[in-house]
């Protein structure tokens, strides 16, 4: 009865560890890349809208060697990314590396700064159009972000450039 009960657990052990290595599932290797995390630091700001963001972090995750016009043979890549509201050019080197970008977006959501800029500056004044555009240079490790505001009162209109801070320019 002891070595039956023996036998039994021994069984039981053998399979119960061949079931789990067979249920082991092999996943394929992740690259983990942070090579554009001072692109998406230098142009980082919470205040912008969800599209905005969302393109900026298109252009800091694409990978140009996956892309179908990939040629070792070549240095540089510019690669363009389109919303209805604005648009990147962004440019790569042959390793994948985002250089720079030129960055346009019309009418999108302005910081708290700058709307408090504009509101105390201009107090009978509204905000009828803006373009929100950034300049990226990777050796600079800095983005340059310009907000140029066509302001109305009545049938005046006045054209502002600030930063994100809200200093006129």
């Amino acid at each position: 009865m002891k070595t039956f009960k023996s036998m039994l657990m021994l069984t039981a052990l053998i399979v119960g560890f061949a079931l789990c290595s067979s249920a082991q599932v092999i996943l394929p290797e992740v690259r983990i890349v942070a090579s554009t995390y001072k692109y998406l630091n230098a142009t980082d700001n919470r205040e912008m809208s969800q599209p905005v963001r969302m393109l900026e972090f298109k252009a800091a995750s694409y990978d140009v060697k996956k892309s179908e016009f990939y040629d070792d043979d070549y240095d540089g890549y510019y690669i363009s990314f389109y919303i209805p509201d604005g648009k990147i050019l962004a440019a790569y080197d042959k390793d994948g590396k985002l250089l720079r970008t030129a960055e346009k977006f019309k009418n999108t959501k302005l910081p708290e700064a700058v709307r408090t800029a504009v509101s105390q500056r201009f107090p009978n004044w509204r905000i009828s159009q803006d373009v929100y555009q950034v300049n990226y240079f990777d050796h600079k490790d800095k983005a340059d972000k310009i907000f140029k505001l066509l302001l109305e009162n009545g049938d005046k209109r006045m054209k502002v450039k600030l930063n994100e801070k809200g200093e006129f320019r």
